[in-house]
């Protein structure tokens, strides 16, 4: 996606209203449905949010565990997120575009875009969601805040649709947590949510 697009914010300030956190903090329908509210949606240039800390980019972080693995790729130097890139990651997911709006649900609609963009998935889900991902003490989580989702599917069946998720592979959640220290930063909340579930 090009880094000039409009992407979907809320305004840090809203966010820090529900509670402010640090880390992974598990939510219930209730709480995602005050965050999502519409009337604090706005769509604004990327460039511009990319280092303006009044507006959290939402950014739906999708896991997908079949059994006791969950899929894993490593960040390819062809992501838009240069900061990223080598880090082995747990999620899928990116930015909601002023694109995704004309549907009935641009949260909602703009997941399964990037999804499909990012992953072909081969085989029947369930989906829940986790809750949500902050992290103030690095430049790219001062301006993004995740929205953990977690895919239960019936097999291993997942394809990298980019180059920039690069040697996918299902593995199990006790070796990653071993290998903890090499994932992105918001992977290894994710992995502790995982694990103390």
């Amino acid at each position: 996606m090009p880094t000039d697009e409009e992407v979907l914010v809320i305004p840090t300030e809203h966010f820090r209203s529900l509670g402010y956190f640090h880390g992974f903090r598990a939510a219930d329908a209730e709480s995602q449905s005050r965050l999502l509210a519409p009337s604090q949606f706005s769509y604004r240039s990327r460039k511009t949010v990319e280092t303006d800390a009044n507006f959290k980019q939402l950014i739906p972080y999708v896991l997908l565990r079949y059994q006791d693995q969950m899929f894993t790729y490593r960040r390819g130097a062809a992501g838009t997120e240069k900061r990223l890139a080598a880090l082995r990651s747990l999620g899928i997911g990116g930015h909601i575009s002023k694109s995704d709006a004309d549907g009935g649900n641009p949260y909602w609609d703009g997941m399964h875009r990037e999804l499909r963009e990012e992953v072909t998935i081969g085989c029947e889900y369930t989906e829940s969601f986790l809750g949500l991902i902050n992290d103030d003490r690095t430049f790219v989580g001062q301006v993004h805040l995740g929205l953990v989702h977690l895919f239960e599917l019936a097999s291993p069946s997942v394809t990298s649709n980019e180059a920039a998720l690069a040697d996918g592979v299902f593995l199990p959640i006790s070796q990653l947590w071993d290998e903890r220290e090499e994932f992105e930063t918001w992977s290894q909340f994710a992995m502790e949510a995982i694990r103390n579930r």
